[in-house]
């Protein structure tokens, strides 16, 4: 049960907290006082999609929290299966938005995201507006009415699953379909791609491998001329030099002959020889480097064809020998599937007719069950009806056999008759703005027994209805809340007479600034607030009068309701 709702900066609303009673409670107030605001809050605090158009003009942030009591053991084990606990058998949601769009919701002070609230809001809540009535008009949605009512969730869900699968199925038995003639083509272009991939014998690291390798080769005779050259500088000298080696030799002499004065030209003397030994190996290394390079044109040849080759394959199956590998093992899988599809088509065929099997077997069920519900669900409609003031209608569920579909083998169509001697039509080519009210009403009505929903909201109920018919809704609103919390907004004196809790909504001004005030009203003021919907701008003694008479006749009513 919905018990408390803090509205902050939501349009013309500053802040309002609403205490909802247990019972029947109404929400009045003159037209564009804020009472569909109320209704936005509510579904923005439920996780429904949100505007930050919403924010109060000004404002950086729009608040709604919503308190409930909570005995549902659905509820319960639902929030434990989010990780949540519920003290006390409370359960408080928060959401907020900020002008940026981004926002934030909380269950009992955890972050949630807006899925894990409508997770939890559909255990709660039961909005009913005046959209719910257009969907009476749509035959598609007859067979939610008629599951809902049967009890079908578990079968369906099973049924849906096993649908999805199907569809996977098909789906895969359709990539499978091509004929001989493209299979042929198909498998010919493939292996040709395959044979000149594996054919090039291609390895990762290959090419950087070959260019370095050009560069060596393309510069051999360059690298041996430069060694030959540093060889006889170091090591023969010339006609008008020494070699280095030789000059080092002479110094290395000249310290040897000093260095047992002093101990500084002693390390002089130790280091050159180190340097000589150093020297000596780097003339053998070079010149060894120097005798065992071999190259020769037609390996530089081979070198440049076979990075010809590698280019001509990046060109066409990849910018890297890596990707050309790649795109190698994916058309290998491709070939392998292609040859393999008759087998694999044979065993998708084998699922599929077992799969259909299945979905027929679950589909009679369903069949059964929605029969069986269909037959009990039009006498209580009509006798729903016929309490709500439509005596002589006749009503129907029409279940018609189709193909498997996502939702079974049935289509489903409910047909009325509303005067005697007339014929079953489907409800949107017979009834009215009213009575379609008062058909989506009875369903409700009859829903409510069958569903843990502690709280329905009807936002403006008794569009299209007037006189005897608005008074009929009254009273089976009211007897609904003897077993559920409502929420109803009206513009009807009928059906807010009826209220156990009757709430007013009105527009303030103050300061240039706009403002809506949500109160709960006693005796006195309910009287005033009945006679204004009652006479509208002038309220008169009469009208007083007649407000006091309906408040009185309402709580003769709502006895005979409890009893």
């Amino acid at each position: 049960m919905l018990t408390r709702l803090h509205i902050k900066n939501i349009a013309v609303i500053d802040e309002v907290d609403i205490e909802f009673k247990n019972g029947f409670n109404v929400l009045t107030g003159e037209t564009g006082a804020g009472k569909s605001i109320v209704i936005d809050s509510i579904n923005m605090v439920l996780g429904e999609r949100t505007s930050k158009d919403l924010i109060r003009n000004g404002e950086k942030k729009a608040i709604v929290e919503a308190m409930f009591d909570i005995s549902s053991q659905k509820v319960i084990e639902s929030l434990n299966e989010l990780g949540i606990e519920a003290e006390d058998g409370s359960l408080l949601i928060y959401r907020d938005i900020n002008v940026d769009g981004k926002g934030s919701c909380r269950i009992n002070g955890q972050i949630a995201t807006t899925g894990m609230v409508k997770e939890i809001a559909r255990l709660l809540i039961n909005i009913h507006g005046q959209n719910d009535n257009q969907a009476l008009l749509m035959p598609s949605k007859h067979i939610e009415f008629l599951d809902s009512y049967a009890g079908n969730s578990n079968l369906l869900n099973e049924y849906h699953s096993l649908y999805l699968e199907l569809k996977q199925i098909e789906k895969k038995m359709k990539e499978c379909e091509i004929d001989e003639q493209e299979k042929e083509r198909k498998i010919d272009l493939l292996q040709f791609q395959i044979d000149e991939i594996t054919s090039a014998k291609l390895t990762k690291g290959e090419e950087e491998a070959l260019i370095e390798r050009r560069e060596f080769v393309g510069s051999a005779s360059k690298i041996i001329a430069a060694l030959e050259n540093a060889r006889a500088l170091l090591y023969d000298g010339d006609n008008y030099s020494k070699s280095v080696h030789d000059a080092l030799a002479e110094v290395i002499d000249g310290f040897a002959e000093i260095s047992k004065y002093d101990s500084k030209l002693n390390e002089f003397y130790e280091a050159l020889n180190s340097i000589a030994i150093e020297l000596d190996d780097i003339i053998y290394q070079t010149r060894d480097y120097a005798e065992n390079i071999e190259y020769d044109q037609k390996e530089l040849d081979d070198i440049e064809l076979r990075l010809d080759l590698i280019h001509k394959l990046k060109r066409k199956y990849g910018n890297s020998i890596e990707s050309i590998l790649e795109y190698n093992e994916k058309i290998q899988n491709e070939l392998d599937q292609i040859i393999k599809s008759d087998e694999l088509y044979q065993k998708l065929e084998n699922d599929y007719r077992q799969t259909v099997d299945k979905l027929k077997e679950i589909a009679e069920k369903l069949n059964k069950s929605r029969v069986s519900a269909a037959a009990t669900l039009e006498g209580k409609i009509m006798s729903e009806l016929s309490d709500l003031d439509m005596t002589k209608v006749k009503f129907k569920v029409d279940i018609r056999p189709v193909g498997l579909t996502h939702s079974g083998s049935d289509e489903v169509e409910f047909l009325i008759s509303t005067n005697p001697g007339e014929p079953l039509k489907p409800l949107s080519k017979i009834a009215s703005g009213g009575e379609m009210s008062r058909i989506m009403l009875a369903i409700k009505s009859i829903l409510a027994d069958s569903d843990d929903v502690e709280t329905l909201i009807f936002d403006e109920i008794d569009t299209g209805v007037s006189g005897r018919a608005a008074q009929k809704i009254a009273e089976k609103i009211s007897k609904i809340s003897t077993k559920k919390q409502i929420l109803c907004i009206t513009h009807l004196a009928q059906i807010a007479s009826m209220a156990d809790s009757h709430f007013l909504i009105e527009k303030t001004v103050k300061e240039d600034k706009t403002s809506t005030v949500v109160s709960e009203m006693d005796e006195e003021m309910r009287q005033k607030e009945l006679a204004r919907i009652i006479g509208g701008a002038f309220i008169t003694d009469l009208t007083m009068q007649n407000a006091r008479e309906m408040l009185d006749m309402a709580n003769t009513l709502k006895k005979e309701c409890v009893v």
